[in-house]
């Protein structure tokens, strides 16, 4: 049932690709205002239901994530009062309020640890929908290039992309001690296989729905298109990992490495006309660390 519950959410983040989905949803609220309030009630039932799944059902748990979800809609709330999709200070606060909770983790005390690794992954999904929900659904934010591919170059700018940074994050990464030397994999072919599909759903796509479509993208369109604005979004992506490790925490070698892999993300995103096309590079750059290094 867990995987069940975690695959539906990944549907549901997926789904929302579709132009089909999201234009139904942005008509829904455009027609009553009020209607982005239900969906703070929705995502805490659905994080309500899976921890009673797995027996770790608290009415305290329950309330904090409640208000977990209530403050980021009335951040866009306030950043809708003024009308249009122009970026706000309240749109930063917004992402600020979806992010911050779940990079350190607030209310991890309050989850048995058997379930924290069940529910830390329903939470992640529920905070995608809901930036989905407000940036895409509910602000209509332009830029956000959540939709299919469309065309010829968002296929091949990932592998361009890896071409000119993964020789650069090899030789950085090895010379500042982050990975070791390159080295064959000792996995199967169907486990590396398995592993791209598993790294690009659950860590590239939410990864780059954060940082690019959402960080990136409203940097962007409130501060212009410029390499200023392509380094600040990377050098954000990068300090989100001085909290990873296996290196001693604050681990700077992380970030540094990260804030590189950042550019080059950003770049595609930038030039492509999809979120996916990062999200390719960045599951092409995971991948080839996992298994060759």
């Amino acid at each position: 049932m867990q995987t069940l519950v975690l695959a539906l959410l990944l549907a549901a983040v997926f789904g929302l690709l579709a132009t089909g989905v999201q234009k139904p949803i942005q008509m829904w609220l455009h027609r009553g205002r009020l209607r982005i309030w239900t969906f703070p009630l929705l995502l805490t039932a659905i994080f309500g239901g899976a921890a009673a799944l797995a027996g770790a059902f608290s009415l305290e748990l329950t309330l904090w994530v409640l208000i977990y979800t209530l403050l980021p809609v009335l951040s866009a709330v306030l950043a809708g009062a003024r009308g249009g999709p122009e970026v706000h200070l309240f749109d930063f606060v917004t992402i600020l309020l979806i992010w911050l909770p779940l990079e350190f983790a607030a209310g991890g005390s309050l989850v048995p640890r058997p379930a924290q690794g069940f529910l830390h992954s329903v939470a992640y999904g529920i905070a995608i929908l809901l930036g989905l929900v407000l940036f895409l659904g509910y602000r209509r934010m332009p830029g956000l290039k959540y939709n299919l591919p469309q065309e010829r170059r968002d296929f091949w700018l990932p592998f361009a992309g890896f071409a000119l940074v993964a020789p650069v994050l090899v030789l950085l990464g090895i010379a500042i001690g982050f990975i070791p030397a390159p080295h064959l994999p000792s996995q199967s072919g169907g486990r590396m296989a398995a592993a791209a599909g598993i790294i690009f759903a659950g860590t590239a796509v939410p990864e780059e729905i954060l940082f690019r479509s959402l960080i990136q993208n409203l940097l962007m369109q409130r501060f212009g298109r410029n390499w200023r604005i392509l380094l600040l979004a990377g050098i954000i992506f990068g300090a989100a990992h001085l909290d990873n490790g296996p290196q001693p925490l604050p681990n700077w070698r992380y970030m540094i490495v990260a804030t590189v892999a950042g550019w080059g993300y950003g770049a595609v995103f930038e030039r492509g006309g999809t979120v996916l096309s990062s999200a390719a590079l960045h599951t092409l750059v995971d991948w080839t660390k996992h298994f060759f290094f």
